[in-house]
């Protein structure tokens, strides 16, 4: 594929959600972004147990190998333990013609702030027969978080049971994880590939010594070829704390994009010709045209965003697949006719044009902003808003989850206090459900025979391959609505 495209490595415990927005970021600067979930991750910490270091690096490389085979060019990225994996695996492949290499808080020291005293003791605990898999090493305020209303957040998740992330990992874990960074310490002048580090000074896991280690390693085999990033008002989770966006920039900018802002706000090069810029809005008419603003979305980033000024039911922003979803319940018949004279200036397109739904016909202007071949968002301008008002009724829809959206959450709530526990296939069936609903089709590759349970929910997730977050949503609900009326024997 001509797109360039970045691997995403999460961390010890996590899931791509410990990236914060930096898959959409990414995928909105023109990135195919690519993750996988770890061996031991997305299930239960237990799974944990057992897993080594190894495991981890092969299933990095088996992914970075099938990624590398349809992208001509391809970065790395990973965060915490991920980033260990992403440094190590760059090492080993000779990572550096086709991309770059990006780490988020490397823990080549676990040394931070809020670390013990007698840290330095883990190795003897190791040797001790049983106990790295009992012990567990549990997820402790303030989670490697600085902002006081995220971290709320975080720990209210965790206080109700939500699988964004495991609350312990075995002390066995950590061994792999010491291991790792040994590994990853080792012949770091063997680094081909430009390297960004981003490390919080404040960092309660690990200083920057750590990044400070990784840096001069590096340079010793290329003067340069490794910088960091240093920042001021942030913890350990660099990607989702106060400096997201300091992270962000500076990344993109680092893989030669450019931050793209919210709605209204984009970069002052379009990355486009006049030219691009006039097929692009030409395309888009005929969308507007033949299927109303529904057909933008495929022309757009995945983060597409159509505005309605007004006060009615399709009033404000609908933006990326939920805005779609939102916008087809009411609006699936809008159409746009008489298209004027195109006006376009640095990524914006200017058009006047007729609204066209039922009876009514709403002549105003339409705003397209561009950049990189893609549209950005668009936004209608009528010159008589009341008029829509009038024609469509109804008011704006309230900002935050819908109603299905907070029965889904619910429902995953309810599954962890029913009165009669399901059998294997009922929860084979409901993690397949949670998972299409939440993250979409089947994701990695499928687990091997020595791994039977996770070869399980992998193939009951397959199975559900093609149905929409909405049907899989409506699907759980419906589920465990039945489970929660069956009575106790």
């Amino acid at each position: 594929m001509a797109d360039p495209a970045v691997l995403l490595v999460h961390g010890l415990g996590g899931t791509q959600y410990d990236l914060g927005s930096m898959h959409k970021r990414l995928k909105n600067a023109g990135f195919v972004t690519h993750s996988l979930a770890l061996p031991g991750h997305g299930t239960t910490p237990q799974d944990l147990v057992g897993v080594r270091a190894e495991q981890w690096v092969e299933a990095v490389s088996a992914r970075y190998a099938e990624v590398a085979s349809q992208h001509e060019e391809l970065h790395l990225m990973g965060m915490c333990m991920g980033a260990l994996l992403a440094a190590e695996v760059a090492k080993r492949t000779g990572h550096g013609a086709r991309g770059r290499l990006v780490l988020l808080a490397p823990p080549i020291f676990i040394d931070g702030w809020s670390t013990p005293w007698y840290r330095f003791l883990r190795p003897l605990l190791y040797r001790v027969p049983g106990l790295p898999a009992r012990m567990r090493i549990e997820e402790e305020d303030p989670f490697g978080i600085k902002n006081e209303q995220l971290r709320a957040i975080v720990k209210a998740k965790f206080e109700r049971g939500e699988n964004f992330h495991y609350r312990w990992v075995p002390l066995a874990c950590v061994r792999e994880v010491d291991r790792l960074r040994g590994w990853v310490m080792r012949g770091l002048e063997r680094m081909a590939c430009e390297t960004l580090i981003v490390h919080a000074r404040e960092d309660e896991l690990t200083s920057l010594r750590s990044a400070d280690f990784l840096v001069e390693g590096i340079n010793r085999g290329a003067p340069g070829r490794a910088r960091v990033v240093v920042l001021e008002n942030s913890d350990h989770m660099v990607a989702i704390d106060n400096d997201r966006e300091v992270v962000a920039g500076s990344v993109l900018g680092f893989l030669g994009a450019q931050a793209v802002a919210g709605l209204g706000g984009v970069a002052d090069d379009p990355r486009m010709t006049a030219d691009e810029q006039s097929a692009l809005a030409a395309r888009a008419c005929e969308a507007l045209a033949a299927v109303g603003p529904s057909g933008l979305w495929p022309l757009g980033i995945p983060d597409f965003a159509w505005f309605m000024p007004g006060a009615h039911r399709g009033s404000g922003v609908a933006r990326g697949a939920k805005g779609l979803s939102r916008l087809l319940r009411w609006g699936a018949e809008l159409r746009f006719t008489a298209f004027g004279t195109v006006v376009s200036n640095a990524g914006v397109v200017i058009v006047p044009t007729t609204l066209a739904h039922g009876d009514l016909r709403s002549q105003g202007t339409l705003a397209l902003w561009l950049r990189a071949g893609r549209l950005l968002e668009a936004r209608g301008f009528p010159d008589e808003p009341a008029c829509e008002d009038a024609h469509f009724g109804g008011s704006p829809e309230p900002d935050g989850p819908s109603p299905a959206e907070r029965a889904f959450e619910q429902a995953a709530r309810d599954v962890k206090s029913l009165a009669v526990p399901p059998d294997q296939d009922a929860l084979l069936e409901l993690y397949a459900l949670y998972k299409q609903a939440s993250v979409g089709d089947v994701q990695g590759d499928r687990p091997g025979l020595m791994d039977p349970v996770g070869r399980a929910k992998f193939d009951a997730w397959a199975r559900r391959r093609g149905t929409t977050r909405d049907e899989a949503s409506a699907l759980y609900v419906a589920q465990v609505t039945r489970l929660k009326e069956r009575a106790p024997a």
